[in-house]
């Protein structure tokens, strides 16, 4: 009767409605063809990620629903044994069985992540510091799973094995002063050991001593994009200061500062192989956040906080390109913060070059210093003097 009653249920065979249509629709979806090609290729990228999220919610809700269902039918079995006064469904039985399939598909489950999900990883490290996060990051992964495997064993293959019984007296154990130490003392030390590992490692990574022949580069975010700003011959960068922010002084770069004269204005981040870089990150509206995922480097861009991360590219572009059998690969800059509606225009390229091709870069780029923000700022060439060059700049105060 309760079967039949399930059966019958509107509400079942509507929910069941909803998931045969919702499922039909994403099928017609994913083999209807546009007449156009390239229609139909934007359209395949667009909807390919959403299209995949919601083959699987639905998965997801029809299996809930199966599960649902069965748990009734059993339920139901169960009644209907009791009201023929035959044996009862051994609940304790099934919730041992249910475990121990769950353990077997839980471990199929990490396994399937590994071998399937695990080339979604980071890529392969392109800087010094970049291997050793990697070498710390699989030390912990490999500790934590070993971990995981033992735990989840030892729990689902006890609650098979000491299920209830009544043929079977359970033996209470309230304390146990060896396991206490054992299970605290273990852990402390693998995690001491982490922490202390992670610590010298970061510490090394984010060391700010000055080393002779840094590259300053300059990262200024805003809302949607990045500005980048190369020192000149000097190799210094002049201040900021945000007041100055205009529409041709789109950094507030203080020109009473000369180092700032010769700075240079850049559309594409390169930067000279085996080189110490050190970005120096500013924001100008919200917070942003630098992402170069190949180079490990990520760090807040925060509005008013000046801030900076110093890595060592070792892996050129074109070497990346011969590895990864690409020849239209890029290094990409990211913003890994949500900063409004086009946080996604966010991106940069980024070319990893030898010192040779860097210095051939470099040359040919323009100066930050225009001929407007000459006018702008009241800069003006001075005329040859004893004391001065010729075509010097100098601020007229």
């Amino acid at each position: 009767m309760g079967f039949k009653k399930i059966l019958n249920s509107k509400k079942i065979f509507s929910l069941l409605a909803v998931f045969m249509l919702t499922g039909t629709n994403l099928l017609m979806a994913q083999t209807a063809a546009p007449a156009d090609a390239t229609t139909a290729a934007a359209a395949d990228d667009k909807t390919a990620m959403w299209m995949g999220a919601g083959y699987y919610v639905l998965l997801f809700l029809l299996l809930c629903v199966v599960i649902a269902i069965v748990g009734k039918i059993l339920r139901v079995y169960d009644l209907t044994q009791q009201i023929q006064g035959k044996k009862e469904l051994n609940w304790n039985n099934l919730m041992a069985v249910i475990c121990l399939v769950f353990l077997i598909f839980g471990i199929y489950g990490a396994y399937w992540e590994f071998t399937v999900q695990g080339t979604q990883t980071l890529p392969e490290a392109a800087s010094a510091h970049g291997v050793k996060i990697d070498e710390m990051f699989t030390v912990t992964t490999v500790l934590t799973m070993i971990v995981f495997f033992i735990t989840q064993i030892l729990l689902f293959g006890f609650l098979f094995k000491y299920r209830h019984s009544s043929k079977r007296k359970a033996y209470y154990l309230p304390h146990n002063n060896t396991i206490e130490k054992v299970w605290t003392i273990a852990p402390a030390i693998v995690l001491t050991i982490l922490v202390v590992f992670g610590f010298f490692t970061w510490q090394e990574i984010t060391n700010s001593a000055e080393v002779k022949g840094d590259l300053n580069i300059e990262i200024t975010g805003h809302q949607f994009a990045w500005e980048l700003r190369y020192p000149g011959k000097d190799q210094k960068l002049g201040t900021i200061d945000y007041k100055l922010v205009s529409g041709t002084n789109k950094l507030g770069i203080d020109f009473k500062d000369r180092n700032s004269f010769d700075d240079l204005q850049a559309d594409t981040l390169v930067l000279p192989v085996n080189r110490s870089i050190r970005l120096n990150i500013r924001a100008q509206d919200v917070i942003h956040s630098v992402y170069l995922p190949h180079f490990r480097v990520q760090l807040n861009a925060v509005p008013g906080l000046p801030t900076f991360f110093k890595f060592v590219p070792t892996i050129t572009t074109a070497e990346m390109r011969n590895r990864l059998d690409d020849p239209k690969f890029e290094y990409l800059l990211y913003c890994n913060k949500i900063c409004g509606g086009i946080h996604y225009n966010m991106k940069k390229v980024v070319r990893v070059v030898t010192e040779a091709e860097y210095q051939d870069w470099i040359a040919k780029q323009k100066p930050y210093l225009t001929d407007d923000l000459k006018k702008q700022m009241n800069i003006a060439t001075t005329t040859q003097s004893k004391n001065v060059q010729p075509n010097r700049l100098a601020l007229n105060n």
